[in-house]
Order: C-alpha cells, then structure tokens, then sequence
C-alpha cells in the first residue's frame, strides 16, 4: 500500500513553510497516543462485558478489530492526500483533527441507514456480503490506488460555488484578501478526506454488519477505531512501507466477512470464531511483512 501512487498534477504549487514543532507528532509520542486510544478501546470493551455480557463484548472487540485494520487502509490514502496537496507534516495534524470528527458524523448517519435497511429488509446482508467479497478482491488484487482529486465531484462542485486560493495561508482553512473571502489548501485536502471516508465507509460498515447488527456496537466500535486514527496515522508515515503484506491481509477480512455473511442462514459462523479468524489474517500478514522487510535488508548487507 505504500507504493501507491498519487496523482501527478497537482492543483497548487508547491511552497516552504517554516515547520511549527509543536504541531508535528513525533513516531515515540504517536505510539504512546494510539497505546492510549487501544487501552480505551479495551476498557469501553470491559464495560460492555459488565453490562451487556460475553456476546456483545466479543462483537465489539471484533468489530474494532475490523475497523482498525481497515483504517489502515484508509490512513494509506490521507498519505497519499497530504503529499498531492503538498500539506506539510506542521499543517496535517489540524486537518487530522477536523476530518476524524467529520468522519465520527458520517458514519453514524451511514451507520444509522444501514441499520434501517439492515431491520426492514433482512436480505440487504446478502447484498453487504457480495460488496465485501468484491472490495476484499480489489484491495488485494485491484492494483494500485489512483487518488485524483481534480476528478472529485464535490471539489469540482465546491470550486464552482466558492473562489479557492491556490497558495497556503499559515493553518486556516479560510483566509480574507481584499474583502473577499478564499477557501485554501487546507480546507480542499479536508473535503478530498472527507469523501473518501464516505467510500471506504461503504466497504468498513457492511463488514461490522456481518460480525453483529446492534447499531450500538457498531458504532461504539466505529467510533472507538477511528478515535485512535491520528496518532496511527504518523505511525504509518514513519514506517508505512514496512507494511508491504498487510493488504493482502485486509483483503482477506472482508472476502471471510463476507463469505460468513453470504453462509450465515446455513452455515453461521461464531463471533468467537470470526474473530479468531480475523486476529490471524492480520497477525500472519504483519509476520509476513516483517519476514520480508528482514529478507530484503540482509539481501541488501
């Protein structure tokens, strides 16, 4: 996933900044973040253990399990995002901040669909099932991710109906030049984030939906997951290419995800099972990963 390729045409043109070290997240303190989020998560985990049982607290552990790993995916993207709009590491960390919370509220308004159509019309999990297996297909076998967000209908939109300037502006999303109001980089990379979330939610949600369809765990361990996205996020920028198999793991979790929710009627599968499954696809494919990164290093000694 490191190896993916942004586009070549960037919308504004490349400048220097003098980088604010207190917006930069160094590697030990981002590591010390997401330690702090998992340690959350596992507590909300233990809480619901207490007041909800062994099930429930199973299929929140295995949908953030889910979640977290398929963040990753997306997290590949924002990468690919900051370099196209040449955002700085000083300036990344506030459009981080905004775009998690706008992904808290688009998920729960998708999570909040889903559970509808999921409740009133039972057959929509056979549907979410054939979506995972195609998305597990493409993100393990689909090539590399192109990411053009001249091509983006809702910038293009955007543009449309508001003058953007194509020159940085310190961190505001909005800057005031002559009486006249301008969005600027920082505001467009956030509404590129924005959007994409919206489409790797569509592959993220059905996969929570096949482990359980209480909306309230499936958003808890949404919202559990995606708390913790900005501290992994400049984990990954640090070590990202690393990470050489750990697409072909994700991909692998959506296509059983999928497979359990296309078997669910004649043959299903436990949450207990699913998530044994999904701990060892991910285990085995960052064991994998490392083997190969140790492999390549010696090769190059």
């Amino acid at each position: 996933m490191g190896r993916w390729n942004g586009a070549r045409q960037h919308l504004f043109p490349r400048v220097t900044l003098k980088e604010d070290a207190s917006e930069i997240m160094n590697i030990r303190k981002a590591i010390a973040w997401t330690v702090f989020w998992i340690v959350c998560a596992l507590v909300v985990n233990a809480g619901i253990y207490v007041y909800w049982g062994q099930q429930k607290a199973m299929e929140f552990l295995a949908g953030y399990v889910i979640e977290e790993s398929l963040s990753v995916d997306n997290l590949f993207v924002f990468l690919i995002i900051f370099g196209y709009f040449k955002i700085p590491p000083s300036r990344q960390r506030r459009v981080l901040n905004y775009g998690i919370m706008g992904v808290v509220l688009l998920r729960g308004i998708m999570i909040y669909l889903g559970s509808s159509l999921v409740t009133q019309f039972h057959w929509i999990l056979y549907v979410f099932g054939i979506i995972l297996l195609y998305s597990g297909y493409k993100i393990a076998f689909g090539g590399e991710m192109q990411v053009q967000p001249e091509n983006n209908l809702v910038i293009r939109v955007f543009k449309k109906i508001f003058p953007v300037k194509e020159s940085y502006s310190g961190k505001n999303f909005f800057v005031r030049e002559h009486g006249r109001l301008f969005a600027g980089p920082l505001l467009v990379a956030l509404i590129v984030i924005e959007t994409t979330d919206v489409m790797f939610a569509i592959d993220s949600i059905p996969a929570v939906f096949g482990i359980t369809t209480d909306p309230l765990i499936v958003f808890s361990s949404n919202f559990m997951a995606v708390l913790g996205l900005r501290s992994i996020y400049f984990i990954l920028e640090k070590i990202h290419d690393a990470f050489v198999y750990v697409k072909y793991g994700v991909g692998l979790v959506l296509a059983f995800v999928g497979v359990k929710m296309l078997l669910d009627h004649a043959y299903p599968i436990g949450t207990l099972t699913s998530l044994c499954v999904v701990v060892a696809i991910l285990t085995l494919s960052v064991i994998l990963s490392a083997v190969k990164n140790r492999l390549s290093a010696r090769n190059k000694n």
